[in-house]
């Protein structure tokens, strides 16, 4: 072995790379495992798995923010997964993510487009096409229907946070579930569901059917689920954040932050923080290696906090890191002290052990 000369540059050469090797008897946690001494996306899908794993160790109150194509490209099981197990304690999800999550749950499926299927075609079919997925535009109407119905049902002569509804919708849905979904885990974990973009999302044609038909006056009282996110992030020790996909579900997160001075207390932000996105975000703020400025990619986050940034579709990279987790979070969940949500009408409390 050539011996080398020491310089300069040897305070900051200390961590060399390893070349991941192949080993055809090694777990998806393993495998993670040795790629955490590779770099660029490699090392920070392994950080991110060691990161959610810090999350639970901590007793943090962990958020995911999700939102796109979650459930058409098949990250369903493995969110239910998560929720039921509890490694999760708050979802801010998009409509798009709930609406698909409902047609799923009620049973219908999405479905692999080809190439060689143009969207003349599809149209003339009442095929709905999300990129390379298709669905059935039937299918998605039966779900408008289903939405309306449960509308129906509901005392409209008051409003209803985004947090009640979703709450509710998830009840009747789980007696009816052919299997279980985002918001048929949350219900039955009793942990909230948030959604900033309800109105503006597939969500609303349910919602707008059931005003329509039945000349309903449902409305949302907004305002309630910002100071539902208050009391949460008042009461929480330290807090956690997982973004599964561009930011747009993160802004509610954030703004709650901001909104500490109403109550008169301080803005933490979050210790942990882990965005898998496809979205850009420069090499210099993508790890905690670099020490960027992290609140670009994040929202608010503590001095010094752990994060990690995979840029990666999360269709990759959620089924390897949450088949990690099922292999080796069951010791950090032990003595897991996780807060705990009770929900009467539009009221909402937390305890936080």
């Amino acid at each position: 072995m050539v011996a080398q000369k020491k310089s300069k540059s040897a305070k900051f050469l200390t961590v060399p790379t390893r070349p991941v090797p192949i080993d055809r008897d090694r777990s998806v946690a393993g495998l993670l495992e040795k790629m955490e001494g590779a770099g660029f996306g490699a090392k920070q899908l392994a950080e991110a798995h060691r990161i959610w794993l810090d999350m639970l160790d901590d007793n943090s109150t962990i958020y995911v923010c999700g939102s796109g194509n979650l459930i058409p490209s098949g990250m369903r099981r493995l969110l239910a997964y998560v929720i039921k197990n509890r490694f999760v304690d708050v979802l801010v999800m998009s409509g798009t993510v709930l609406y698909h999550d409902i047609h799923e749950t009620l049973g219908r499926n999405h479905f692999q487009a080809h190439p060689s299927m143009s969207d003349e075609d599809l149209e003339g079919a009442d095929i709905v096409r999300i990129g390379d997925i298709l669905a059935n535009s039937e299918e998605y109407q039966e779900a408008d229907e289903w939405i309306g119905s449960v509308i129906n049902q509901l005392d409209l002569t008051r409003s209803y946070s985004t947090r009640e509804y979703l709450h509710l919708l998830g009840r009747e849905l789980a007696e009816i579930a052919h299997e279980d979904g985002i918001m048929t885990s949350a219900y039955k974990a009793r942990i909230p569901v948030f959604c900033p973009d309800l109105v503006g999302s597939e969500m609303a044609i349910g919602i707008a059917r059931a005003r329509f038909e039945k000349k309903s006056q449902f409305m949302f009282d907004t305002t309630q689920d910002t100071m539902d996110m208050m009391q949460i992030s008042q009461k929480t020790r330290h807090s956690a954040l997982i973004a599964l996909g561009s930011a747009n579900s993160q802004k509610m997160l954030n703004l709650t932050e901001y909104c500490s001075y109403i109550t008169r207390t301080t803005m933490r932000g979050h210790k942990y923080a882990i965005s898998i996105t496809t979205d850009s975000a420069p090499l210099e703020t993508r790890t905690p290696s670099y020490g960027g400025v992290h609140t670009s990619a994040f929202g608010k986050l503590v001095r010094g906090a752990t994060t990690a940034y995979v840029p990666a579709d999360p269709s990759i990279a959620l089924p390897m890191i949450i088949t990690a987790l099922s292999q080796t979070a069951a010791k950090f969940m032990k003595g897991r002290k996780r807060p705990s949500f009770s929900f009467s009408g539009k009221d909402m409390t937390i305890d936080v052990p």
